[in-house]
């Protein structure tokens, strides 16, 4: 009977304890004055298209750095707006650190496609499918829409054609440029041989290409690489050459 009150009793203060150390561990650093603001980039890739001075400079303009501040003053969630504001940032954390700091981390968005329309301003499209502005800092090496571009193309069948490409080492690395036409149709540019490549709409993709591959190398090497100005994928099943 004793031993089961000990353990009643013993109960009762490891909880009224854990009851303690809850509320005084996560008060307490609310506290504490902030003595540290850093912003962490997580790439996926290596290249890196915001300087964090920027945006350290950027939170400070907006009177959000947190350094210095009670920590219970500090609002991190607008400081998580402030960044996410930033196009070429796809997420943002921020959070209270341990030690008595604010930590942001952020994820930069990947672009696949520079696209140069014929009016207005040049832009990437991302891994999303979704506009992304250019960066002053770096400029990735990627293939290049130009023409008669509205955004609704660029974020659906320039996008699916871009994430193609990035599939396709072959094709990636030979497609240089994607000319859009009126009424939508394509033409690219690429780095084999000296022709413009009509592939009229961006549809079937995988199968004008192979045609176009298997073209180039079947009948190009028997004809010569220059016997063509234009190579034409339009049509089911064909590959039709205009000479020179």
């Amino acid at each position: 009977m004793v031993k089961k009150i000990l353990v009643i009793i013993g109960l009762c203060l490891l909880g009224g304890y854990l009851i303690f150390a809850a509320f005084f561990f996560e008060k307490k650093p609310q506290d504490k004055i902030c003595n540290q603001f850093e912003i962490v980039v997580n790439n996926e890739d290596t290249d890196r298209f915001i300087e964090i001075a920027d945006l350290e400079k950027d939170i400070d303009a907006k009177g959000l750095n947190p350094y210095g501040k009670q920590l219970k003053e500090v609002n991190t969630l607008a400081i998580q707006e402030a960044l996410l504001a930033n196009k070429l940032i796809k997420s943002a954390e921020v959070f209270i650190t341990s030690g008595g700091g604010i930590r942001a981390v952020i994820i930069e968005r990947i672009p696949i496609l520079r696209v140069i329309p014929s009016a207005g301003e040049s832009y990437y499209i991302d891994k999303d499918g979704e506009k992304m502005p250019l960066s002053s800092h770096n400029t990735a090496y990627l293939p290049i829409a130009t023409g008669e571009i509205k955004d609704e193309l660029a974020k659906t069948d320039l996008y699916k054609f871009a994430l193609f490409l990035c599939k396709d080492e072959f094709w990636n690395a030979q497609i240089e440029q994607i000319v859009v036409q009126p009424k939508d149709e394509v033409t690219l540019i690429t780095r084999i041989g000296n022709q413009e490549v009509l592939m009229g709409k961006l549809d079937n993709v995988e199968s004008k290409l192979d045609r176009l591959k298997k073209f180039y190398t079947q009948a190009l090497p028997a004809t010569g690489w220059n016997r063509y100005t234009k190579i034409n994928l339009k049509y089911d099943k064909q590959v039709v050459g205009t000479k020179r």
